[in-house]
């Protein structure tokens, strides 16, 4: 083999070896190829997001100076007038007197123009955050809510009255548990 066929078939290896270790489908040379990660640019406008909906609660609580708790789960709630019936319990039917608002002080439902709102504790069928609050009360509380959208009609809300990703606002009185 003469030496310009030798010097051929190792730049010819060189090549190739080289062309391998810049494939695109090494994980590591995909990215220079196709931009960042989708899912990390999601993550971050979502964390915006609800830091920007956790942002709006404050300031509405701030502006209408209510003392609320918040639960583990992100409920803001504020039992502003005590009852004397019993402590609420899964299983049982909850019937309420209400008013709902968007987070900007629509009013969107009330029980003056839709009726008492009846449901069994526990077997779903309204908000999650309605849920969690209920479990916190007795027979005549009197309550403020705010659901943040994750608690209440999520990402489509309730495609009706309440907008997509969208808190609420709850007064209600818990009157009657059978």
């Amino acid at each position: 083999m003469n030496a310009a066929v030798k010097i051929g078939m190792m730049f010819f290896s060189i090549l190739l070896l080289t062309w391998s270790c810049s494939s695109p489908d090494k994980p590591e040379n995909r990215e220079q190829l196709q931009g960042p990660d989708p899912s990390e640019s999601l993550v971050k406008v979502n964390r915006y997001l609800v830091k920007a909906e956790q942002e709006d609660i404050d300031n509405y609580i701030r502006r209408h100076k209510w003392q609320m708790q918040e639960s583990g789960s992100g409920l803001r709630y504020w039992i502003y007038e005590k009852g004397k019936g019993p402590k609420a319990e899964a299983g049982q039917i909850a019937e309420m007197k209400y008013r709902t608002w968007l987070i900007n002080g629509d009013l969107v439902y009330s029980s003056e123009n839709d009726g008492i709102k009846s449901f069994m504790i526990g077997r779903g069928g309204v908000e999650s955050g309605l849920e969690e609050a209920i479990l916190l009360m007795n027979q005549g509380d009197k309550v403020r809510l705010i659901l943040p959208s994750h608690l209440a009609h999520g990402l489509p809300g309730d495609e009706k009255k309440i907008p997509p990703r969208t808190a609420i606002v709850y007064e209600f009185e818990l009157i009657n548990l059978k």
